[in-house]
């Protein structure tokens, strides 16, 4: 099982890439963060997931990063540089 991160979850990329690997059965999804939304059920703010996750936002990028195998970046490609320069994962 391959696992996976998200930065950016709560914007409409991010909540296509949560939908894609929640049901890929190759994948578990073990981190989604948001700026924003950071405590929130993942399904308040994508809505079209209820039902299918119970995960919540984790707003702390680097502090709380579990373990992952893949990290999707879903932001803006000048917010990705400097998350990467910041946090050097």
């Amino acid at each position: 099982m391959i696992k996976a991160g998200i930065i950016g979850a709560a914007g409409y990329t991010g909540g296509e890439a949560i939908r894609l690997l929640i049901n890929h059965p190759q994948v578990e999804l073990v981190y989604a963060h948001s700026n924003s939304n950071g405590g929130n059920r993942i399904s308040d703010v994508h809505l079209d997931l209820l039902g299918d996750t119970d995960m919540r936002f984790v707003d702390n990028a680097i502090e709380e990063l579990p373990a992952v195998e893949v990290m999707f970046l879903c932001v803006g490609h000048g917010d990705a540089r400097k998350f990467l320069e910041t946090n050097k994962i």
